[in-house]
């Protein structure tokens, strides 16, 4: 590559969305950071997410004044995926949120929303990498992070929690039968 090295464009978006000073109580928010990279993500045209990340319009909005003042990114036009069983997803998450913290509950819709995408959770969330998405659920939802013990992909895991709860002990994530590592639901995913 000729001159500097150039930054990647996701990377700048990321880092505009932290030049302004949040409120004091977003600022100490773990969730920011994880905010931030799904918003760069999404910003870079990454993951699945609706221009709203799945909050609506009004909480969205809110979100980003209280997280993000000034946010320099333009939202994107994605409608919401389809996703019949996400009211049981966000259930689900809800009764298994870490009760420290109330974005946990807007990670509770982003996260059912983002189940409705074709890729890996990580990807469909626009997060960098999974281990971003693990760090999501063990400061959000650390009793299903705790029981995923078998490393098994987070869409699998949650998908495969909601239906044991619901007595279907066959139940596939969403986009599994096309998932080009259907083979491998186990271990790291790199």
């Amino acid at each position: 590559m000729n001159g500097p090295e150039r930054i990647p464009y996701r990377s700048l978006l990321f880092a505009e969305l932290l030049v302004q000073p949040p409120s004091a109580s977003a600022a100490a928010d773990p969730n920011r950071l994880l905010l931030a990279s799904m918003l760069a993500g999404q910003g870079a045209g990454e993951g699945c997410l609706p221009a709203h990340l799945g909050l609506g319009d009004v909480r969205c909005a809110q979100m980003l004044t209280e997280y993000f003042p000034g946010n320099p990114l333009r939202s994107t036009e994605r409608r919401a995926p389809d996703l019949p069983e996400f009211e049981d997803l966000q259930k689900l998450l809800l009764e298994h949120r870490a009760g420290e913290r109330d974005s946990e509950r807007w990670m509770a819709d982003i996260v059912a929303t983002g189940c409705a995408g074709s890729d890996h959770l990580w990807q469909d969330l626009g997060l960098t990498c999974r281990d971003e998405l693990t760090r999501l659920m063990w400061v959000n939802f650390p009793a299903l992070a705790q029981d995923n013990n078998a490393d098994m992909k987070w869409k699998k895991f949650l998908y495969r929690r909601f239906c044991s709860n619901e007595g279907i002990y066959v139940c596939p994530a969403p986009s599994c039968g096309q998932c080009q590592d259907y083979a491998r639901c186990f271990g790291p995913e790199r």
